[in-house]
Order: structure tokens, then sequence, then C-alpha cells
């Protein structure tokens, strides 16, 4: 702070930032106002004059920064500190069932034969349908505010969401940590939906089709003023902590969201700590009766083992958490009529069949097209033309045909049934004995080759802006593009004659996909578009496999090298193993080499690789697995020392297993490692094997 400005004044800014950020709190998280209106405005008022005047004394975590600045140019992709998983979601009492005994057996806690699953407490809470926001604390001061995205990246948005009343700029903590996660769900009130949509009406503005499409939208407002007008709110669901914090740390998912009322937050009043699963079941029910009479839209409960130690123990698969699950409400269903049946070929050449009916709404949104996924749903339905259907959302999200109503059906109608031939290029389809798809097997394909090209260019892969499906069907159609490789010889006077293509448009386009060739080499093998293998296998193998000829020798020659990896099964190796050994795909890999594209990891991948297996070669080769709850070690941390030892994690015991480290509370692991003679590590073992090959490697 400027030290030209009087002590009276910064001391005066400092006491008005702490009345007005408290009495915010008070209105609009506590619903307890405790400052009348005209005070809260008229000191306002008076701290907005003392920055006018001072810029120096404007902080972050000042009240006068929730107006909203002056308007972005743009969102930067950041990178979560912490991941943010989707979650499994369960429809039925048996799958939430399903998904417990499931969770009892990764922890080790399985009873004897024909006895009762053990009681494990658990937290209920709505499922909010609204935008899930990563925000970013350190010292206690909110310094980022991202979107979900892909989990691993998203958009920084920070400016937005200061403008949100129920996140807290600054922390309600004398002593807050290094640093701070906080994740949670933006959301647009019903009641603050309809005003919003009053006023739009008003001035003759297109209204928005529902709460969380608007506060989507709203997040990604390059001006903060639109977003402070629109008056979001949030509800905080989880907290994430450094591990060498000495403070009070919460032991459980309940005392996390008591944590982060204490620290400012504003967490949703109807959640509900929940002894074991028949609780959970009576929370979920009572809830379906009772959720149309809140002020927001929630699809479900979600669910969370209480114990956050045993959160640890069990540990996530590659895109969700084992100790959580969403317990989803029946969808919404509607009555329509069937007007046509279409067909579209994704880009590995399976047929699907498309329902369009008379548009009807459901879940707030209008929809009129439904997929019907393969010729076997289709002969189920037994759907014919001009059929009344009952449609609904899977999930809230996707719609379906749930079935037909054929006391309706029009005398005449006929049966609807998947072409002989592809839509897109006239060949002949097959289907293949044992599978549900139906495939156009043509490689040349325009609608195979489309495909392939949206997906190499999507976000998860190339991320190239500037290329959307029209423009990928006109260099199709014109015979432009007639594989992959092909988009980098694109130029921009080439560009330029296609219709709607400016010169600048062209040469952005010619930039973006130069740009896209520095692409890590996990996403292009992502982008290659490989049955099985999306966006976190691909990562996990690029890890493992540092260029495509090292993957492609494995996929081959070692496909045990590849089923090997953790999360990676058969299904996958077999899928490479065909990929690669197709010659029509060799010759793709190398057309991209031919245009520049090195399809390996870059020098600085390869050296973190390298720096993670030249600690770690004394421990290679040897599997463990872990049980039980560990003295100072989470299971996290212990798997990730071994992993950075060299050492494999496998969640079961064979005689394969070289040990089993055991900590209190351990099960029948630990039972079936001393039938077979398996060795036994506790905690100090464990840390006592690391070092030696440590010191192996490095001797002092």
């Amino acid at each position: 702070m400027s030290t030209s400005i009087p002590q009276g004044l910064q001391e005066r800014a400092a006491e008005l930032r702490q009345l007005l950020n408290r009495a915010a709190h008070a209105y609009y998280v506590l619903d307890a106002p405790d400052l009348e209106d005209a005070v809260y405005d008229r000191l306002y008022r008076e701290l907005l004059d003392l920055e006018s005047a001072h810029p120096e004394l404007v902080e972050a975590d000042s009240p006068t920064q929730r107006v909203g600045g002056s308007p972005a140019e743009g969102f930067r992709s950041v990178t979560h500190r912490v991941p943010l998983f989707s979650l499994d979601n369960a429809f039925s009492a048996d799958e939430l069932r399903g998904w417990y005994t499931r969770l009892i057996k990764v922890l080790d806690r399985e009873p004897p034969s024909n006895s009762p699953l053990p009681a494990l407490a658990m937290v209920g809470e709505l499922k909010i349908d609204g935008n899930a926001l990563a925000l970013s604390y350190e010292n206690g001061v909110l310094v980022r505010a991202a979107t979900r995205g892909d989990g691993d990246q998203g958009e920084e948005i920070t400016a937005n969401v200061r403008t949100i009343p129920a996140i807290p700029p600054r922390l309600h903590l004398a002593h807050p940590p290094a640093w701070v996660e906080v994740r949670g769900e933006a959301l647009i009130p019903d009641s603050t939906f309809a005003a919003i949509n009053g006023e739009r009406a008003a001035r003759d503005e297109p209204l928005f089709a529902n709460p969380r499409n608007a506060c989507a939208g709203t997040l990604r407002q390059l001006d903060p003023k639109v977003v402070a007008a629109r008056r979001l709110d949030f509800f905080a669901y989880t907290l994430h902590l450094p591990e060498e914090w000495s403070g009070q740390r919460p032991a459980s998912q309940w005392e996390s969201l008591r944590w982060l009322e204490d620290a400012g937050f504003r967490v949703n009043p109807n959640a509900a700590l929940l002894p074991n699963l028949e609780a959970v079941e009576q929370f979920f029910s009572d809830w379906d009766s009772r959720r149309h009479d809140l002020n927001y839209a929630t699809d479900g409960v979600v669910v969370k083992l209480n114990d956050l130690r045993l959160q640890d123990a069990a540990g996530f698969t590659q895109k969700a958490p084992r100790w959580a699950i969403a317990l989803k409400y029946p969808a919404e269903e509607a009555p329509s009529r069937l007007l046509k049946l279409t067909c579209q070929v994704g880009r590995t050449g399976v047929v699907t069949p498309v329902a369009e009916f008379e548009p009807v709404s459901l879940a707030g949104t209008s929809v009129s097209r439904a997929t019907l996924h393969n010729a076997d749903r289709l002969q189920e339905l037994d759907l014919h033309s001009g059929d009344t259907i009952i449609v609904r959302k899977a999930g809230e999200i996707i719609p379906e045909v749930l079935r037909v109503l054929p006391e309706l059906r029009l005398e005449g109608a006929l049966p609807l049934e998947l072409p002989h031939h592809c839509p897109s290029c006239g060949s002949d389809l097959v289907r293949e004995s044992g599978e549900a798809a139906t495939r156009c097997v043509n490689s040349s394909c325009p609608a195979i080759l489309s495909g392939a090209l949206r997906h190499w260019v999507s976000k998860g892969a190339l991320d190239v802006d500037g290329l959307g499906s029209k423009l990928i069907e006109q260099l199709v159609e014109r015979g432009l593009v007639r594989s992959i490789a092909d988009l980098y010889r694109l130029d921009t006077a080439l560009l330029t004659s296609l219709e709607r293509m400016g010169e600048k448009s062209a040469s952005n386009l010619v930039a973006a996909l130069e740009q896209s060739r520095s692409q890590p080499w996990s996403r292009q093998l992502y982008g290659l578009g490989i049955h099985h293998v999306g966006e976190v296998n691909a990562k996990a193998l690029a890890s493992a496999f540092p260029d495509a000829d090292s993957l492609a020798d494995a996929a081959v020659l070692q496909p045990e090298a590849i089923t090997g990896l953790h999360g990676i099964g058969p299904e996958i190796a077999q899928s490479l193993q065909q990929w690669f050994s197709t010659s029509a795909n060799q010759d793709l890999l190398q057309q991209l080499r031919d245009v520049g594209l090195t399809l390996a990891a870059s020098d600085q991948e390869r050296q973190t690789l390298a720096d993670r297996s030249n600690g770690s070669g004394q421990l290679s080769g040897q599997t463990f697995v872990l049980t039980g709850t560990l003295p100072s070690l989470s299971r996290s941390q212990a798997q990730a020392l071994i992993e950075a030892a060299g050492g494999k994690v496998s969640g079961s015991v064979s005689k394969k297993t070289s040990f089993v480290v055991a900590g209190d509370e351990a099960g029948s692991k630990l039972e079936k490692a001393k039938s077979l003679g398996v060795s036994v590590l506790d905690e100090a073992a464990l840390m006592l094997l690391i070092q030696d090959s440590a010191d192996s490697i490095h001797p002092l």
C-alpha cells in the first residue's frame, strides 16, 4: 500500500470493507440482515468515494468489486490444483445397493456369507442443477475461480465470480491455510430466473430456456456487470486443504460442510448426516415429494461416505470417486408423435437411428430428437411410422424414447427398420455377429471422415478454434480434405475460396492449426479416435508410452504391458491392437508425421517421465496392495510414494502380489495375504523399503 495515503484513510477503508462484507454475509448467506439498507448504502458510498480518490486502497475483497469491472477480452484456460471428478449415477434402490456393496468390498469390509452389510455413515446432499465452480484461495483471499471444464482444466472466470454475493472474497478465518480449494454449484434461483425473463420479455429480448442454461451463459459473459445484474447464487459442497496445514482439519464430509460455513460460504441447508443405507433411501424418498417446493431445481441426491479417511481408502476410478454416487429421480416424461426416422453415421462408421418427433418440453427445454441407439432397440420398441411415443430425459440430460403406445397406432402404419445402405455413401451396411452396432465399413465414407475430423479438432483433443462442423463438411464435400493430415496442408488462399470464409478467419484458422501441432502427446492420442480410448485413458497410456511407435509395439507385440497399467483393461488393449494393426491407420500416422506432428511426448514431458523412472528402479516389477488405515499416510499418499519408487499398486491380493501394506482395521485382504504367504508390511516397513530403494540409487 502506498505510504502517501494517510494512515487514517487506510484504516477507515479497512474498517468499511470489514463492516460491508460482514453485512453482505449476514444478508445473502445467513438470511439474517444485521444492517439497514440505508446504512449499508451510505457506508458503501463512503468506501466507493475513498477508492475512487485513492485507487491504491482497492483490495480484492472489497465489496465494490462485486459490481463487476471492465469487460474481459476472453477467458484463458487454467489447470485445476485438484481435479474435478464427475459422479457415477444410480437410478434405483438396487443400483444404490450395488454401489454400496462395491464400496464395502473396496474398503475390505465384506461381511461373512449371509451376514448383513456393515453400516457406514453417509452424507446426503441435494444435487443442485447448476454449474460447478472451482474456487482457489491463497492466504484466505479469493485469487481464482474457474469452470469445471474437462475436470483437469477449466476457464478462468474470477471477475465474474466475484460478483456472486454468496461467495466470500476473503475467508472468515483468523488464520487461513496457505491455500484452500472449494468446489460448489452456481445457480440462478427460480424466482430470480422468472424475474430475469420478465425483464427480457419487457425489452423484447429472447427468453432463457431454463435456469441452468441461463446460469452457464451468465458465467461466460465477458462483462462482469452483466453477471452482477443476474444475481447468481452459490452452494459450497467440497473442501480441499493442504496436507501440511496444522490447523483444525475436518475428519468427515459433515465436518467439512461446517468448516465451509464457518469460512463464510453458503452451504445447502437440506443436507443430512445419515447412519446407514436405509436412512439414505428414506432421505431420497422424502425429497422426491419436497423438492418441487424449493426455489431451485434438483434432480437427485448426492450420497457421500462421511469419513474422509475411508474416502481416501476407497479412492477413485479413472472418472469418478468410488465413495460417492448421484442417486437420480425418475425423469420427466411426455407423449409425442413420431415424425420420421433418420440415421447418423459416426466417426467409427456406427449407424445410429434417430427418432424425430413433435417438440415437447422436458426439464425446461424443448426436445424434438432422441437417439434409438441401434437396430436391437429399434426392434424392441416395435416402432411404426406416425407412432405415439413416450419421451423422457435420461438423467435429466439425454432425451430418449421410453416406449410406444401401440393402442394409438394408425391403421396401415409401416414398421421402421435400419436402412441396408449407408445414408452418407450408399455402401452396404455390416453388422458383425455378437455386436449391437451396425457399421459402414467404407473408410472413404464422407460421414466417417467428417466425424474423425470433428473429433480431432475438438476441445479435449487438438482444440482447434474456428473449425466447425459446417466448414468441415465443405472441406470434405469439395475433396480438399481426405484425411486428418490434410488439415495441415490447408492455406489461407484455399480457405478464402470457401463460403463465408474471409481472409482474417482463414488466417486465424491456419494459425490455430499450426498451434495445435504443439498439443501434448496425450491429446494427439485421444484425437486419433481409437475405440475405448477416452481422455483419461489417453493420458495414462501417453505417460507409459511416450510416442506412437512404442505404444504400437506394445499393442501388437506385448499387450500385457498395456493391461498392466492402472485402469487399462483387456478391452482397451484389444482395441489398440486392432487399430495399430490396420494398414490404413499406419498410413495415417505416417501422413501426420509428414506434415510435422511428432506423435510423441515433448522433451519436457519425457524429462518428467525420466526423472520419475530414474528414482524408482529398485521397486519396479513389484506389486503392492494397500488395506486398512495407515497411521500417518493416506491411501493416496502411500500409493503415490510406491508408484514414484517404481512399484505398482493393485486392488486385489494374488500369488503375484509382492507385498501387502496393512494398517488398522485391515480385513480380508490381510487374511488372504497370510494364506498365500505374501509378505505383510506396516507403514514403517514400507517407508524403510522406499528409503532403501532411494539409497541404493543415490548412495550417501
